[in-house]
């Protein structure tokens, strides 16, 4: 099946409206407030305790956009409002390619291709249009740009999330300077949809202004996450989440390893003449 390519001009014209599902800013999760009222008894001061926009430090945070569920339970309940942020960076750095980050992303992008597009900005292997669709995710609502330079790439993704057409953007970089990771959250804060960045896991040592980072490591059955930064209190420890079964075909083409059934099978040895020392 032939992969449907586009250009950063291609862009407008393919606005829609969001999913029915994505879900309305501090709908999730309760906030707080810290401290006590100035009563002189150390009362709490309960109208305070209820305001969205005073947050407590044991409490995960809120964001002021939107969230998408992940689809996976255990992370929603670990993510500030239930799910993945919009109008927002989120930073995916993972061990290597190939363990399981898109189908970790794939019950949202599921949801968010049915109605927009999705964008790929320098994948690290040709995306496979037969996997796409084989998981419900329509291949012409596929957006694949793949500049030549690292520049090119920042720049692409930047046009998308000023243009707003598309419903999600999947950034591949293994390097970028600190100026353009300001530059691309600035931009992500004015867009309606999520933004992920796929990093190597090299990249978690360094700082950075998105507000969600997750590492990714590959688990037995699943994928391991770990979260390295959040809005809320630092979480001991790691999440590993099942994936389920995954068929033969894989999202991106690639040698790489992925789990177990996602990888390629060996050509098969060519047949030659043995010693006979040997038979």
């Amino acid at each position: 099946m032939a992969m449907p390519l586009a250009s950063p001009a291609d862009l407008s014209g393919r606005d829609a409206a969001p999913p029915s599902d994505v879900r309305a800013a501090g709908a999730a999760l309760p906030h707080a407030a810290c401290g006590r009222a100035a009563t002189g008894r150390g009362a709490p001061d309960h109208a305070a305790i209820e305001r969205p926009d005073i947050w407590r430090a044991d409490q995960i945070g809120a964001w002021q956009a939107a969230t998408i569920p992940t689809g996976h339970a255990a992370l929603d309940r670990e993510l500030p409002n239930g799910g993945w942020p919009t109008a927002a960076l989120t930073e995916l750095m993972l061990q290597q390619h190939g363990i399981g980050e898109l189908r970790l992303l794939q019950p949202a992008l599921g949801r968010i291709a049915k109605h927009r597009a999705v964008a790929l900005v320098q994948p690290p292997h040709t995306p496979q249009t037969a996997a796409w669709h084989a998981w419900g995710l329509p291949p012409e609502q596929l957006l694949w740009v793949r500049p030549t330079r690292a520049a090119d790439a920042l720049w692409a993704a930047e046009q998308i999330l000023k243009n707003g057409s598309c419903g999600a953007l999947l950034l591949w970089q293994p390097h970028v300077r600190p100026d353009a990771l300001r530059r691309l959250h600035l931009a992500a804060q004015g867009a309606d949809m999520p933004f992920w960045m796929l990093r190597p896991l090299a990249a978690a040592r360094d700082a950075s202004p998105a507000p969600l980072r997750l590492c990714l490591r590959p688990a037995a059955g699943g994928i391991e996450v770990e979260i390295a930064k959040r809005r809320g209190p630092q979480r001991e420890g790691t999440l590993v989440l099942p994936l389920g079964f995954v068929p033969a075909s894989r999202f991106l083409q690639q040698e790489g390893t992925d789990a177990i059934v996602d990888r390629r099978a060996p050509a098969a040895a060519a047949a030659r003449s043995l010693p006979a020392s040997l038979v």
